[in-house]
């Protein structure tokens, strides 16, 4: 072979392979390339080893198929009410056909900034300031859906829609402060008075309970004193009766009861007493004895002691201390008096 003619070939085979391998193209994953034959759209290579035809196809569009977020810029808008606000939103969006994608629209983002501007301007010319500023859901969900479907024909599904920020003008804002402000001082007014309200009624209540417990614990004090006292007397007229019927029983002599009426004379004579009753078996004996010694100016000349019989001075309850309430007092008092009364009773009987 002619070595000229050998190294033209080589040098053929040399270009061919570099322009073999000029057109073999990785295509990564999440993304697609829009190819086109002789200006064409031929097909769409998604992630994989592809080979492009030399000099007949091209590539003209490489697309990303991962969801994008797209951030507006703020948006003069108008309420219903004519209040002028700067709303700016973010879209969530990505693409399902690059072929629409790709020949549908000009300049997909900037015609979806445009369209989200139109449609935030409408939805919010429907609604006052109010609802604006509590409706984002609303608002969202409204913007969500009307993006998606003006751009099907693009091949950008909208998957989301957010308002990122609402700033009303500052002569707005001032008068919401305020609103707040009054509001809230409106709150604190009623939950003081709920609260005084229900520290008052609180405070009834228990008085009304501890009244209603003291009014029972005297009642149970004074039904105590009363049992106790009645139970007392019970058992007092009960031993005299006993005593009665014992000495009934007992069949004492005559002798034995003069000598005890005698007994008991000397305790009711003690020198204070202006006047004395006496069985009648004695009286004629004690009289002609008095006339006896008065007419022969014998006897005992002592004035009457008129002065008042002292009385044993009550004994101190141990159980009382200056700690003890007003039913105790009352109940150590009765116990007193009944004792008093006992002592009384037996010293007559006696």
């Amino acid at each position: 072979m002619d070595p000229t003619g050998a190294v033209i070939l080589i040098v053929v085979a040399i270009i061919v392979l570099c322009i073999i391998f000029a057109n073999i193209r990785i295509v990564p994953q999440a993304d697609a390339y829009v190819i086109e034959r002789l200006g064409k759209y031929k097909t769409t290579w998604d992630a994989g080893l592809r080979l492009k035809i030399p000099f007949i196809e091209r590539i003209a569009k490489k697309v990303s198929l991962k969801e994008q977020v797209l951030d507006f810029p703020p948006q003069p808008v108008i309420t219903k009410d004519n209040v002028t606000m700067q709303i700016d939103s973010v879209v969530f969006c990505k693409v399902f056909d690059p072929k629409l994608f790709t020949y549908g629209v000009e300049s997909p983002v900037a015609g979806l900034q445009n369209l989200a501007a139109t449609t935030l301007r409408n939805i919010i010319g429907e609604m006052e300031l109010d609802q604006t500023l509590t409706g984002r859901d609303e608002i969202n969900g409204k913007m969500q859906s009307v993006l998606d479907a003006a751009t099907d024909p693009w091949g950008i599904k909208v998957t989301r829609v957010e308002i990122k920020n609402i700033a009303p003008p500052h002569d707005i804002e001032e008068i919401m402060t305020k609103q707040m402000r009054a509001e809230r001082e409106r709150r604190q007014t009623v939950l003081e008075a709920q609260a005084h309200q229900e520290a008052v009624v609180s405070r009834a209540e228990g008085d009304k309970k501890a009244k209603i417990l003291a009014a029972e614990a005297q009642r149970d004090a004074d039904i105590a004193l009363a049992e106790g006292k009645a139970k007392a007397i019970q058992l007092v007229y009960e031993a005299e009766a006993q005593g009665v019927k014992m000495l009934n029983e007992s069949n004492i002599s005559d002798g034995v009861l003069k000598l005890k009426g005698i007994e008991a004379l000397k305790d009711v004579a003690d020198g204070r007493a202006t006047k004395i009753f006496m069985p009648s078996d004695i009286t004629n004996i004690v009289s002609a004895l008095g006339v006896a010694g008065e007419a022969l100016g014998v006897g005992d000349a002592t004035a009457i002691d008129k002065s008042p019989k002292p009385k044993a001075a009550p004994k101190d309850d141990p159980c009382i201390d200056s700690e003890t309430g007003k039913g105790g007092r009352d109940a150590a008092a009765a116990t007193a008096t009944m004792e008093r009364e006992m002592s009384d009773r037996s010293s007559i009987n006696d």
